[in-house]
């Protein structure tokens, strides 16, 4: 029966926790802190039913679980920073698992929409001591704001959502609405799919309803663990005291639907009761299945994600099948706007270069001595030739004229070497040279371009990256930059991959590991990483083979 729970608690360095830890829990998987190097495995956990990263509508940043969290925590550095903020909702048992999931995303996508921030939505299964029908999601939302590919400010409208869902001076109004909104929006999915079931976020006051309140169950986990003081700071027991939680909340909305659900009759006593346990059999046995199914392909990936580890960046480029189309074209994406940044390089105003260095005091002493060499020499020819006859017939002004040139000509001369002393400046020269740099910068960004499109192109025709010309044991920079970030988004990748496609792809890998050659000479190891597979090197082996043959057979002739 659909009950409503909706609950919150912070992830706090202040409390011992990361959130690359609380992710990894959550979903149950694999990531090392960067920051810390720590590694957090729990591929083990079972009982995961499904995980989804949800970023802002209109965001371009689509990163891995492992990318999130990392780049939450090296922008959180301070020792008591909150890394994280937690959302744990009670998921109607009315609706099947692909109808759950969607709504929990689609809660999450609002959070993330209203807030500008990402969230990590994992649903988990009922635990084996409860109540089976106790599924829940856990929405881990960054306290940072989304900013291009990382974080900005801190979402401050949410700072007192842990404290009781009460909230605080100002604060109360908005936790209400998330409240609410999770009724309205788990309503709506319950009326969509023709269920009759209905779950409420207000007091029973508030509702109408004249009973004394049932149990308090605590706000969040982190209360429970201050009361009992038993749970300990890994909060390793955290699902199961999930289930219990729930459980007792699913007691209280037992209690007072108790009167529709006789009304109903959910049991029908008077049907078919070895047909209902067959049926429950079958569901049983379809459980079971379905989490062997997600084991293995757990498994699965593990085994890729260590093949791979063999394979050398040569041999990535240059043998198609071996990294998921998918992964390859995210890399081309990340490595896209790279580039594209990078050429975005503006140039420098050298005229305004020019100027500040002219405006030195050294070389205004300069201009000065020049346009005071000019005004006599304009004022001697001046005179020269305002003279009278009788003037003219006194003075020298042919010696006259002859100064007068001579202090233009100085002033010009000292003209041209100030303007030669600007242009050789460190200033100038500094300014002309960063020019050239944003000058080869755009030519390189548009040559990489290329190579980009090329990459594209052969994966879409699911070629390898790269075609090695003959007598080539050197990959591109750009290529390699491509490979290096698919390999390392490649296991993240798999999901909605068939499974046979996996075991072929592992297969494939295990099969073109590099080993170091015997000789060490630089060449013959650089030979070396380009690892054909076993068929190729069989041919390549018989055509060797032949050649050999044809040789011995024109020497006996």
């Amino acid at each position: 029966m659909a009950i409503y729970h909706l609950s919150a608690q912070i992830i706090s360095r202040k409390s011992g926790r990361s959130s690359t830890a609380a992710a990894a829990y959550r979903a149950g998987v694999e990531i090392t802190d960067q920051r810390t190097g720590e590694v957090h495995d729990y591929t083990r956990k079972r009982g995961i039913e499904s995980a989804d990263i949800v970023m802002p509508s209109g965001s371009t940043w689509s990163p891995t679980r492992v990318e999130l969290w990392n780049t939450v925590e090296a922008k959180n550095k301070r020792a008591d920073a909150q890394v994280a903020r937690e959302f744990l909702v009670a998921l109607p048992d009315e609706l099947d698992a692909g109808q759950r999931r969607r709504l929990a995303v689609d809660f999450a996508q609002e959070l993330a929409d209203r807030y500008g921030i990402a969230a990590d939505v994992a649903i988990h299964a009922p635990g084996k001591e409860g109540d089976q029908r106790n599924h829940h999601a856990h929405i881990l939302t960054t306290t940072n704001r989304v900013e291009g590919d990382g974080f900005g400010n801190k979402v401050r409208e949410l700072d007192l959502v842990a404290h009781n869902m009460g909230g605080g001076v100002g604060k109360a109004n908005e936790i209400d609405r998330i409240r609410a909104r999770w009724a309205e929006l788990a309503n709506e999915r319950l009326r969509e799919h023709g269920h009759e079931a209905r779950i409420d976020h207000r007091t029973l006051e508030a509702q109408g309803i004249d009973r004394e309140p049932t149990q308090h169950l605590g706000p969040t986990a982190t209360a429970i663990e201050r009361r009992t003081g038993q749970a300990s700071r890994k909060r390793q027991d955290f699902d199961q005291d999930v289930a219990e939680r729930l459980t007792q909340a699913k007691k209280a909305g037992e209690l007072e639907r108790l009167g529709q659900v006789l009304e109903r009759s959910i049991l029908d006593l008077s049907g078919d009761i070895e047909a209902a346990k067959n049926q429950r059999i079958q569901e049983q046995a379809a459980e079971l299945h379905k989490r062997a199914l997600e084991r293995s392909e757990v498994e699965m990936g593990h085994r890729y994600a260590r093949a791979l580890e063999n394979v050398t960046t040569e041999t990535l480029a240059t043998v198609p099948g071996l990294l998921p189309a998918q992964a390859i074209k995210r890399a081309l994406h990340q490595v896209g706007k790279e580039v594209a940044e990078a050429g975005q390089v503006p140039d420098v105003d050298v005229i305004a270069v020019r100027r500040q260095v002219q405006a030195q005091p050294g070389m205004q002493q300069r201009l000065a001595h020049a346009a005071e060499l000019e005004a006599r020499g304009q004022a001697t020819l001046a005179d020269v030739a305002s003279m009278g006859g009788v003037k003219r017939f006194l003075y020298d002004t042919k010696g006259m004229t002859e100064d007068a040139e001579k202090l233009l000509a100085a002033a010009k001369l000292e003209r041209v070497q100030v303007g030669n002393a600007i242009d050789l400046s460190p200033e100038v020269q500094a300014a002309l040279k960063a020019n050239e740099q944003a000058t080869q910068a755009r030519r390189q960004t548009f040559v990489t371009v290329k190579e980009l499109e090329q990459v594209l192109d052969r994966t879409e025709r699911g070629l390898a990256p790269w075609q090695r010309p003959e007598h080539i044991y050197r990959v591109p920079e750009t290529v390699t930059r491509v490979v290096d970030r698919a390999r390392a988004i490649a296991p993240a990748s798999l999901q909605g991959m068939q499974a046979a496609e996996v075991e072929r792809m592992t297969a494939k890998a295990v099969d073109v590991a590099w080993k170091a050659p015997a000789s060490q000479r630089e060449f013959d190891v650089r030979v070396s990483r380009f690892v054909l597979p076993a068929v190729e090197r069989r041919q390549q082996q018989e055509r060797e083979q032949a050649r050999q043959q044809q040789k011995g057979q024109g020497m006996e002739r």
